[in-house]
């Protein structure tokens, strides 16, 4: 296992309160844990991965889920079991749309 965390400054987007979960984790899937918290207006983001090197993917990823939704003080804990790139994108705006009550 490998635990990555980035963290994005200056956010403009606040979420709701309720704090949700979505997916599951599981052979090529992945869990997102996402909730409001007190963070100067800047998105945490943690992952807790199976797969151990791919540590600028992942930050790649994050960076681009970031400048789609400008988050702040938001905290997001994923716990991946290898997915690929995509599933994590889709699996990361469907817990967005899932805090803001759109349809995923």
């Amino acid at each position: 296992m490998e635990t990555l965390e980035y963290r994005f400054e200056n956010g403009s987007r606040v979420l709701p309160a309720q704090a949700q979960v979505v997916g599951v984790v599981g052979s090529g899937n992945l869990e997102v844990l996402i909730e409001s918290a007190p963070l100067g207006g800047a998105c945490a983001i943690a992952i807790k991965t199976a797969a151990v090197g791919f540590g600028a993917t992942w930050e790649a990823v994050m960076r681009d889920f970031h400048e789609r939704w400008q988050l702040a003080d938001t905290r997001i804990d994923i716990n991946d079991m290898g997915a690929t790139p995509a599933v994590v994108s889709l699996r990361l705006d469907q817990a967005v749309q899932t805090m803001l009550g759109e349809d995923a």
